[in-house]
């Protein structure tokens, strides 16, 4: 039987907030084209690449040279262990292309931090990934951070554990910040880059086994991270519509701003093209974006036409 993990939110957490007042998914993915996920073993700060056992020297020149690339580096670590292992245990580096036609990922591993300054970040971001062994399975990475925000520790740890005991051979990792700390549990499946929100154990074990066939699971999906976060909400809203699950079949290909807070989004699909409208506007009620913060009015994307051009 599938459930939400530990039980209710309370009524004040962000995620209780989000859901009460029923704050659309699609449209609240992380951007990002390439990701690079890296294990660090033992507790996180706020900011894991600069709070953590890992080298923040190290962590800070990580983040330095992303900045601006559209490569997004995440910590990793096991689920349920962690505890600091032996500073010359290897260590996993997963290394993933979101692209459609091009979506993989690689592995390899470390055991001196600084090896990771060798990685090429620029070819990475660029999705040009020739480190490590490819990955054949899918990849689920969840958000247990309890230093950016309690939702994620309380859900998203125990949704982990959830996943590790039913399915033993799934590859799930807990992970560092993903975003959207208000629609905790939360995930992201490598290599598409599809991210989810609100999830249970039933609904991850779909997302893993769709994607394994190539397939996306719409259910609870924020969007996919390679897109902005109107072209997620629209390439959503067009697969719905054409009932389409393929992960490859749709290609964003435009997106322009059309009035105050309209986006038109050009995608393609069964070679066809279409145009999505997308409203993009604050929220009328407000409500906390993370636990503990002050209350606010974050933006929500509503789909209002769908367009079939040519």
């Amino acid at each position: 039987m599938s459930h939400r993990p530990d039980a209710r939110p309370e009524p004040t957490t962000c995620s209780a907030f989000s859901a009460r007042l029923d704050e659309p998914l699609p449209g609240t993915a992380p951007v990002a084209t390439t990701w690079l996920a890296i294990e660090q073993p033992g507790p996180w700060g706020a900011r894991a690449l600069r709070q953590s056992h890992l080298d923040p020297e190290v962590g800070a020149q990580l983040e330095q040279r992303a900045e601006g690339t559209g490569l997004r580096i995440a910590l990793i670590r096991r689920v349920g262990r962690h505890a600091l292992t032996a500073a010359d245990e290897p260590r996993t580096v997963l290394l993933c292309d979101t692209r459609p036609g091009s979506a993989a990922v690689r592995s390899t591993a470390f055991t001196d931090p600084r090896e990771l300054l060798d990685l090429d970040l620029a070819s990475l971001a660029a999705g040009r990934i020739d480190a490590g062994e490819p990955v054949t399975n899918p990849v689920l990475l969840v958000c247990s951070n309890g230093k950016r925000d309690r939702c994620c520790a309380q859900f998203g740890r125990a949704l982990a554990l959830e996943l590790t005991r039913a399915d033993p051979a799934a590859q799930v990792w807990e992970s560092d910040h993903l975003g959207g700390h208000r629609f905790a549990p939360t995930a992201v499946v490598l290599p598409t880059g599809y991210v989810y929100g609100r999830l249970d154990t039933g609904t991850a074990l779909a997302a893993l086994e769709a994607a394994r066939r190539g397939q996306v699971l719409t259910e609870r999906s924020r969007g996919r991270s390679t897109w902005s976060r109107p072209a997620q909400s629209a390439e959503l809203a067009l697969r719905a519509e054409l009932q389409e699950s393929d992960a490859d079949a749709i290609r964003v290909v435009g997106e322009q701003r059309v009035g105050a807070s309209g986006h038109a989004v050009e995608l393609v699909a069964r070679d066809a093209r279409y145009r999505v409208l997308v409203d993009v506007a604050p929220a009328a009620r407000p409500r906390p974006e993370s636990c503990g913060k002050v209350f606010g009015t974050p933006i929500e994307l509503r789909v209002t036409e769908v367009e079939k051009l040519a």
